[in-house]
Order: C-alpha cells, then sequence, then structure tokens
C-alpha cells in the first residue's frame, strides 16, 4: 500500500512540473514539389526558405518536399502528407474537376493560391534524331515521357495525343529531369520531356557539356491539335541566350505552373504566405530565376481551380478582376451565415 502510494506520489509531481513548463507547439508545413533537376524543387524550398524566416520567433517551419511531381502531389495532399504543392495546371484543373487521369476521382478541397510562373515545354532530343525540328521528331525515338505518376508524364502524354502519338510510337522511358540528361549522354536514349521555368538546369547542363542535342519547337498548328485535347497551354518563346550556346530563339509552348492548399489552412494564414510571396520577389528571383515572372499582374492567369480565401482576400485588395469561377465556396458560405 505504501509502495503504491509513493508511485501516485511521484506521478502527481512530475506531472506538476510539466505542467509548470513552456513548451513551444513547433508547426512544420510540408511543400510537395517534384524531381531535384527541375524547377519545381528549388522554387518550394526558397518558397520554405523565405516563410520560415517570417515564423521564426512562432517556431513554424515549411519544408520543401522533392516527389514524382504533379500527380503524386495530389495524393501526397490527399493523404495528409503535404500541406501545399506546386502543380501543373493541367493537372490541378483535372484533379478539382475529376477529368483525365482524375476521373472519378475528384480532389474538390483544392485552392489556388496562384499562378507562380509558367511551365515551359521542353522536349529535348538528340541532334541526329533531328528530321522537322519539332516536336512530332520524338517518333520512333527512345524517350523519357518523365517519371511515373508525374505531372510531366501526363501533360507529355497530352501532348503527344495532339500530335497523334502514343506510347506506342516510341520506346518510352520514365526518368527525372537529370537522369533523362545524363542517359542521352551515356548513348542509352535519345530524348525527353523537361517542363520547367527557364532556364531548367539539367538543360542547362546539356548545353554546357556540349552534348550534341537541341530543344525541339512547338508549331502553332501543334498547339491548336494539343489545346483541343486540354485547354491548358499558350505560345512562349524561350529567347536566346537562356542556355549556353543557344544562339536562335526558340519557338515552343507553356502553362501555369499553380501553387495549392486546402481550405483546412486558416484563411488569415493564408493571406500572409500569398502576401509575402508575391512581395519579396527578389528574394525568390535570387532562388532560381523563373520568379522573375511571379507576379500579382499575371497571378491569375490560366487558372482554373478556385482560390483560396486567404489568397482571394489578397488579391482583392490587390484590386485583381476575379472572375467568378475561381471564388472560393467558404467565401459563399460565410456570406449566408452573415445574412
Amino acid at each position: 500500500m505504501k509502495k503504491s502510494l509513493s508511485i501516485i506520489t511521484i506521478l502527481f509531481i512530475t506531472l506538476s512540473v510539466l505542467a509548470g513548463c513552456n513548451f513551444e507547439k513547433k508547426e512544420i508545413y510540408n511543400i510537395a514539389t517534384a524531381s531535384t533537376g527541375g524547377t519545381y524543387y528549388p522554387i518550394g524550398v526558397g518558397m520554405g526558405q523565405l516563410w520560415t524566416e517570417y515564423y521564426r520567433d512562432q517556431n513554424i517551419k515549411f519544408n520543401g518536399q522533392s516527389s514524382a511531381g504533379s500527380v503524386e502531389n495530389i495524393d501526397l495532399m490527399k493523404n495528409g502528407e503535404a500541406d501545399m504543392s506546386i502543380l501543373q495546371n493541367l493537372i490541378s484543373t483535372q484533379a478539382y474537376e475529376g477529368s483525365g487521369v482524375f476521373e472519378g476521382n475528384e480532389y474538390k478541397d483544392l485552392r489556388a493560391i496562384g499562378m507562380i510562373w509558367p511551365n515551359v515545354e521542353h522536349f529535348v532530343i538528340m541532334n541526329n534524331k533531328i528530321d522537322s525540328g519539332n516536336i512530332s521528331d520524338i517518333e520512333g525515338n527512345s524517350f523519357s515521357v518523365g517519371p511515373q505518376a508525374s505531372g510531366t508524364e501526363q501533360s507529355t502524354l497530352t501532348m503527344m495525343e495532339g500530335i497523334e502519338l502514343d506510347k506506342s510510337n516510341i520506346r518510352p522511358e520514365y526518368l527525372g529531369y537529370d537522369d533523362t540528361i545524363s542517359s542521352m549522354r551515356d548513348g542509352r536514349l535519345d530524348g525527353g520531356s523537361l517542363p520547367a521555368g527557364t532556364p531548367v538546369s539539367a538543360i542547362t547542363d546539356m548545353f554546357a557539356s556540349n552534348l550534341q542535342a537541341s530543344i525541339l519547337e512547338v508549331t502553332d498548328e501543334q498547339l491548336e491539335q494539343i489545346n483541343s485535347v486540354a485547354n491548358a497551354w499558350y505560345p512562349y518563346t524561350i529567347e536566346a541566350g537562356t542556355y549556353p550556346r543557344q544562339e536562335e530563339d526558340i519557338q515552343t509552348i507553356a502553362q501555369p505552373n499553380v501553387l495549392v492548399a486546402t481550405p483546412e489552412m486558416e484563411t488569415d494564414f493564408v493571406y500572409d504566405l500569398t502576401k509575402l510571396l508575391y512581395e519579396n520577389q527578389e528574394f525568390m528571383i535570387g532562388v532560381h530565376n523563373s520568379a522573375r515572372e511571379m507576379k500579382v499582374e499575371t497571378a491569375l492567369e490560366g487558372l482554373n481551380t478556385p482560390l483560396h480565401a486567404g489568397a482571394y482576400k489578397y488579391f482583392e485588395e490587390q484590386g485583381l478582376d476575379i472572375p467568378e469561377n475561381l471564388k472560393p465556396a467558404e467565401l459563399e458560405e460565410e456570406a449566408e451565415k452573415d445574412e
């Protein structure tokens, strides 16, 4: 009996001491990106650094994490393994609508924070495989369509469908950006799809190392055909000098990259994150040059996914004309409660 009382006394004293301690709650938010050789990863890491520094005194941290890309990022968010992610506009739209690869599996909790930079299509191929100089030249060659379950794979296959090609017309591989260029250098691969903001580090390496390969162009007719499958792209010029030894402009296409979250993140919190991101462009340009196109004025371009209430609040304050389809359901619910 005395032994039991002694144990109870010790437990009581221990709990009392613990109750007097001030344990800080550390919050960690994960930002899903893509493979390390592209643009998603450095931008995601950079955003995490920006936000972590701002919230340092509140012990809140943001981590940019690598992934297979946009399609896997949706799964990571659904499973609670990521709080935010960077997605191709095509994947964000399909996931919200339940179309394309997400047919019958819609994700209505997806909320956009904004278009952060254009995702520029880079179809690269060895020079000895070039015929027309446009993306139809991938036919009959070994070609990486991107990692499986990635946005790269889905957008590449969509573009191929637009020009009446599919996997049966190539020898498909499923490689990340750095591995694609390494395999081309080793003679094991003819080309690959590497969509990202310019300049793409893996492609910079391709040109700088004097690999005899080029970026294929996309014609106006091909753009029209591709958009007839999924209306997500627009013309984009990779200006001469973007890459080493690139002496002429390259005509390709691009689609928006979208930063997304869910309504579980509080409105005021996301408002602050949005404001910090768009008002610290110089910091983000220091992370990656593609951030030069990260502007408030273009933050809604091409978006089809409703905005997060916090982002909506920020862009409304900035005087942007926000389309009705981007208004989040949460705002409508709040308005109904106030009536």
